[in-house]
């Protein structure tokens, strides 16, 4: 019985209260709790026995598939610090991600052997790099064996306190990915609902009352389509787990609407998130294109997080799910939490309701009606960004004697006590829920020999909901490069996502007089860009 909240001993509970329950089901393997608990006593003894400790940062470098939470269940068993890997990040990205996380150990596919491979010289603190065999055929064997660690015997049960940290790492409004720390306990309450969402009781009170979660939780299963990296999908995933729900996992290994919707008929799927119109738009016009092809009559709920989900695409999609589906919008980010599921209003914008907890914050004070700030939250957050205590200064504040956790996203508060919120308050481009920082791509742009200067912003876009666009000006003498030929160029150096999708050439980039990129000319310049 857990008597803390660390999502450890909450799991263990879950798994002593519903054993038999299926707790994951994928491709390749499908697990009751009781396995899964075993299974990750067995990993966690594994990571141990190649020195990883309480304390320590464990980085997961796969895309969706069972070992991920197996992975994530196991280092925090150890009391170790998980964090999240973007997968489409390139070696220099990871470079600096694993330097940052300060990585004891690296949980990967075989696929991306070769990398973690390049990269050891680099990284002087890991102790043991780990691959999952993924099917790829890729050769892995300068990493342990993840099917060698499931053979380790049982050495635990280790020390854990609710005050451990999970580590998510995002790009958001700070530039260079920052890890944001979340005690166990905060990210309980603020990111899984305090086991509540699926039950009748709503969330516990204390962490004895996980054992009735999971006993009188409504049998669910939940398909989460967004990447187990993305903030959204993995409080998803701990929100149903700690109810003793059933996660389905899809393993292949790009999106495929038809694909999607294929694994959720044949595997009865109920709840379905995603994450904004870079999933729904496709999902919807699957459907549209193939009526009555798949029996979705199971399917109770279609919710998404983390990006702009247009209100036209919500009512497409509501119209072609079961009667008495809903859909749900999630506010929040990883510096908060979740806000809780959004309203829109007439014009489109995102309202939640104001709270004790959840206020619009302007400087080092709380905005009068009217007035405009930033969205804000206290009680339980994270403790700042992990080794950037100038960054946490910036974010993490105390405000009336409270830590509040500024996010990035503009808002106003109403007369009603609404927030209505209007977005980034920052330079940031989301794309398909992907945060991109515009002078990291400005800078692999400027390393181009034919290219003088450089900024990229956002351009409006009915499916990812902005994309990366860049304004660039030539050298003197150089030549205009093609296209193509300058993606191919960025390409070794960025991640996909963050490739621009057009370049505009104009004689000079605006500055400002000291010397800053003026985004706001730069927006002006690509609105109607082809």
């Amino acid at each position: 019985m857990a008597h803390q909240f660390h999502l450890a001993d909450l799991f263990e509970t879950i798994a002593a209260t519903v054993p038999e329950r299926l707790a994951i089901v994928s491709d390749s393997q499908s697990l009751t709790y009781a396995e899964l608990d075993r299974r990750t006593n067995r990993l966690a003894s594994g990571l141990a026995a190649h020195g990883i400790i309480r304390g320590d940062s464990v980085g997961l470098h796969m895309k969706n598939r069972a070992e991920y939470l197996e992975a994530y269940i196991a280092a925090i068993k150890l009391g170790a610090t998980p964090f999240n890997v973007n997968f489409r990040y390139g070696a220099d990205e990871l470079r600096y991600l694993f330097t940052n996380a300060r990585a004891a150990a690296i949980i990967h596919s075989a696929q991306f052997s070769e990398t973690i491979e390049a990269l050891r010289p680099d990284l002087p603190l890991l102790k043991a790099s780990v691959a999952v065999d993924d099917g790829s055929g890729a050769d892995a064997s300068d990493s342990v064996s993840y099917a060698a660690l499931l053979d380790t015997p049982y050495s635990g049960p280790w020390e854990r306190k609710e005050s451990d940290i999970l580590l998510i790492f995002t790009g958001g409004t700070t530039g260079m990915p920052k890890g944001v720390m979340w005690p166990h306990r905060a990210f309980f309450f603020a990111c899984a609902g305090g086991g509540g969402y699926f039950n009748p009781h709503g969330p516990a009170q204390t962490p004895e009352d996980i054992a009735d979660r999971a006993a009188s939780a409504y049998p669910l299963k939940l398909f989460p389509v967004a990447p187990l990296m993305h903030g959204a999908a993995l409080w998803a995933v701990w929100s149903a787990m700690l109810n003793g729900l059933t996660i389905v996992l899809d393993e292949s290994p790009r999106f495929d609407a038809e694909a999607v919707w294929d694994k959720a008929a044949s595997a009865g799927v109920n709840m379905v998130q995603i994450v904004g119109d870079a999933m729904a738009i496709p999902l919807r016009d699957a459907l549209r294109e193939n009526p009555g092809r798949w029996d979705l009559s199971a399917v109770v709920n279609f919710g998404s997080g983390g990006a702009v989900f247009s209100r036209h695409v919500k009512d497409d999609l509501k119209a072609m799910l079961p009667e008495g589906a809903t859909i749900t919008d999630g506010m929040g980010s990883t510096e908060t939490g979740t806000s809780g599921a959004a309203e829109t209003s007439a014009e489109g914008m995102m309202r939640l309701p104001s709270s004790d907890n959840l206020k619009v914050v302007v400087d080092d004070r709380f905005a009068a009606v009217h007035e405009s700030g930033f969205v804000a939250r206290s009680g339980n957050t994270p403790v700042g960004y992990f080794g950037d205590p100038e960054k946490t200064a910036e974010v993490f504040r105390m405000i009336d004697g409270c830590l509040w956790a500024i996010s990035g996203d503009t808002a106003r508060l109403d007369p009603d006590g609404m927030i209505t919120v209007f977005g980034r308050g920052s330079t940031c481009i989301n794309s398909g829920g992907e945060k991109i920082f515009p002078e990291e791509v400005e800078e692999v742009l400027r390393a181009h020999p034919a290219i003088f200067d450089a900024v990229v912003t956002g351009q409006a876009d009915p499916r990812w909901g902005e994309r990366v666009v860049g304004v660039a000006s030539l050298r003197a003498g150089a030549q205009q490069p093609d296209f193509d030929d300058l993606r191919e160029f960025l390409r070794g150096k960025l991640a996909g996502y963050k490739l621009p999708k057009a370049l505009i050439w104009v004689e000079n980039v605006k500055r400002s007089p000291a010397g800053k990129q003026d985004y706001r000319w730069a927006r002006e310049v690509v609105q109607h860009a082809p």
